[in-house]
């Protein structure tokens, strides 16, 4: 694998019992690159992702991280490879606050290991880190408050902040701004575009605002196959995804 690619899918398949969700997916993501995944309902983005970052194992074809092949590893092991990923539903530690839910995604980062021993409160770089993390997703001042008590924005700001944390260099960002109004959607694109700045990011999002404002490249995915990868303008004009797909992103547009 070249080494300009982060992630590469090689002929990836996944099915579930008869049915073939993802049929030979062939995917190359330069290093830096910022990547949509777009589709209809169904297409298979989420089996996607969730074969990407180990939690489906593919029925046959090679997942390649930096070079190394990870689809046979565990999720926590190609995390540890500096791969991190979002979910759809806000995935965060809602008794504990700001500040403690940061400060756990950073501890294996920078090597600190589970100890009766130790008391978190002396690791000043975990600390330091998990404060600086706050200053970036712009949640300092709510540094105390318990994760389930922020706002739903608040909440998806937290959990972008534990998912780069860590230290990660590939991110997956499943559908960050499902559920945000129109203002808290663009503020968002801005944070995305901060935090991940330098970093290679695939993301699955209905919203074509979304996509057209933050992607660097789009992925069409319809029923389980890619159908086009390339530029915004270039995929806007593609024959096949006008057939297959483009007429609803016409009217998703239409509403921004």
């Amino acid at each position: 694998m070249s080494q300009a690619y982060s992630l590469e899918l090689k002929n990836l398949r996944k099915q579930f019992g008869n049915t073939e969700i993802i049929r030979g997916v062939d995917l190359s993501v330069q290093t830096g690159e910022r990547v949509a995944i777009i589709g209809p309902n169904g297409a298979g983005k989420s089996t996607l992702f969730n074969l990407i970052s180990g939690r489906f194992a593919p029925s046959s074809g090679e997942i390649h991280l930096h070079g190394q092949r990870i689809d046979c590893l565990k999720p926590f092991e190609i995390n540890r490879q500096g791969l991190s990923r979002s979910f759809q539903i806000t995935n965060i530690f809602p008794k504990l606050s700001v500040f403690e839910n940061l400060r756990c995604s950073v501890l294996w980062s920078l090597g600190h290991r589970y100890s009766f021993w130790s008391f978190l409160s002396q690791l000043h770089d975990a600390n330091e880190l998990a404060h600086d993390w706050m200053r970036r997703i712009h949640l300092e001042h709510k540094s105390d408050v318990l994760a389930m008590n922020l706002t739903y924005a608040e909440q998806r700001a937290l959990e972008i902040g534990i998912t780069m944390a860590g230290g990660a260099n590939v991110v997956l960002l499943d559908e960050p701004t499902a559920g945000m109004s129109t203002s808290e959607t663009s503020r968002f694109i801005s944070l995305i575009k901060e935090v991940t700045q330098g970093k290679t990011l695939l993301t699955v999002e209905h919203d074509m605002g979304v996509v057209f404002g933050l992607a660097d490249k789009i992925a069409v995915l319809v029923y389980g196959e890619i159908i086009a990868f390339d530029t915004p303008d270039k995929v806007r004009a593609n024959t096949r995804v006008q057939e297959a797909y483009l007429g609803s992103l016409e009217e998703q547009e239409a509403g921004h």
